[in-house]
């Protein structure tokens, strides 16, 4: 039964606001559970309202002052210590008082984006920097536990175990919820960058539902991108990870076609690509480039996506030079994922009878036991070499590990193609 067209936008405005609406709580009330759960009873509040009176013109704003109403009232019905009920009581009635307040921490704290602080809050040293990176993307990437174990290649309890011990960690913490200065940036940088990284690459190909694309993640990773650029500007890879990102995103048009089906890179009509996301993807990275000799992963990264934005196709790719960053990348910051990329590149340069033994050499690593593109790759090249029943199973299993309904569309009508042979 298809969903009803208020539940749709509910759906929609929650996926967008949620992750802006914990921020702005978790600023108000200190606490993780509590933000958590005044959102939740913003969202329930909207699924029993908007059906009857209307979806509200400002939505995410509705949100936030219901849930606001809700914390003030759960507040004064724990009856928590005067002192403490007294400040975000005077935070939660005082729309005025809490402009300024904003205004006066402004002052004080170097980030500015109630996003992106919360950020560089939840990244706090006394966490893993995998506790950061899941609880990050839990709360203010918008991504659910089962999204982000995929994005880790690991089960799903992993990631829910990781969280709960984070959430844990940050409420026994007495300075959890301060905020990093200027000197203490660096430090939670790399798993500030991991986060957007993923919220990002979520957006870019989403791991389940009816679309292969999430614009929205991608358009707010971008935008939190720019911020930390502008907060370090003399942080490498900061300006790798905008170019990296700058020039995935100058796809986004080709990538899919009118109807919401995939499109694969060497099907895609390339004067869609975004000239001006590709010069600023190409200014970023010459950013990156100036500011370390030393290219890091998000820049080693954004110069292999140069090389196909660069190229007027296929043919035309300079997969040399992506084969050599792609050995570069294996030894800054090797994985399977890595790996696999390696020899996709690999079957571009030397053919597909090169790479299969790479592909193949991957299938026992248990990382890669969930990876629904590890036999889709495996497939692409079984195919091209003739081996059409093998390149069917392939697909076949690839199609069954995927929860994105248009991968799975994709990956079944290749099986069939081979079928058809």
């Amino acid at each position: 039964m298809p969903m009803p067209p208020v539940q749709r936008t509910i759906d929609a405005v929650w996926r967008a606001e949620s992750p802006r609406l914990v921020a702005g709580l978790m600023r108000l009330v200190r606490d993780v559970d509590l933000a958590e759960e005044f959102a939740q009873d913003a969202l329930v509040a909207a699924l029993e309202r908007w059906p009857r009176d209307g979806v509200p013109d400002n939505p995410g704003a509705w949100l936030m002052t219901t849930a606001k109403h809700r914390a003030l009232d759960r507040l004064r019905r724990d009856r928590m210590s005067a002192d403490k009920h007294a400040q975000l009581a005077h935070e939660l009635d005082d729309a005025h008082e809490l402009a300024h307040a904003r205004e006066q921490a402004a002052l004080d704290d170097e980030i500015g984006d109630d996003l992106l602080r919360l950020i560089f809050v939840a990244c706090h040293p006394s966490l893993s920097l995998q506790a950061r990176v899941a609880l990050t993307l839990r709360l203010l990437g918008g991504l659910t536990t089962d999204e982000i174990a995929r994005a880790f290649l690991v089960p799903e309890a992993t990631i829910a175990q990781r969280i709960v011990r984070a959430k844990r960690t940050l409420a026994d913490g007495k300075a959890a919820y301060e905020v990093p200065r200027r000197a203490e940036l660096d430090e939670r940088m790399p798993a500030v960058l991991g986060v957007v990284y993923l919220v990002f690459n979520e957006g870019y190909g989403a791991t389940a539902g009816d679309d292969l694309l999430r614009p929205a993640l991608c358009n707010e990773a971008l935008r939190l991108g720019r911020l930390l650029v502008g907060l370090l500007p003399q942080h490498a890879e900061a300006h790798g990870l905008l170019a990296l990102m700058e020039l995935q995103a100058s796809r986004m048009a080709a990538r899919t076609s009118s109807s919401g089906e995939p499109v694969l890179l060497a099907d895609q009509d390339r004067t869609q690509w975004d000239r001006r996301a590709i010069e600023r993807g190409l200014a970023a990275l010459e950013h990156a480039q100036i500011r370390s000799p030393r290219r890091g992963t998000y820049t080693l990264q954004a110069a292999i996506a140069a090389c196909h934005a660069r190229a007027d196709s296929v043919e035309g790719t300079d997969w040399a030079r992506i084969v050599a960053l792609y050995g570069e990348l294996a030894e800054a910051a090797p994985s399977p994922v890595v790996a696999l990329n390696h020899a996709v590149a690999v079957s571009m340069l030397l053919g597909p009878a090169a790479a299969l033994p790479l592909v193949e050499a991957l299938q026992d690593d248990p990382a890669m036991k969930r990876y629904h593109l590890l036999p889709a790759v495996r497939g692409d090249l079984l195919q091209k070499l003739g081996h059409h029943d093998e390149a069917r199973e392939a697909f076949t299993l690839a199609a069954g590990m995927t929860r994105n309904e248009r991968e799975r569309a994709l990956l079944l009508s290749r099986a069939g193609q081979g079928a058809r042979r």
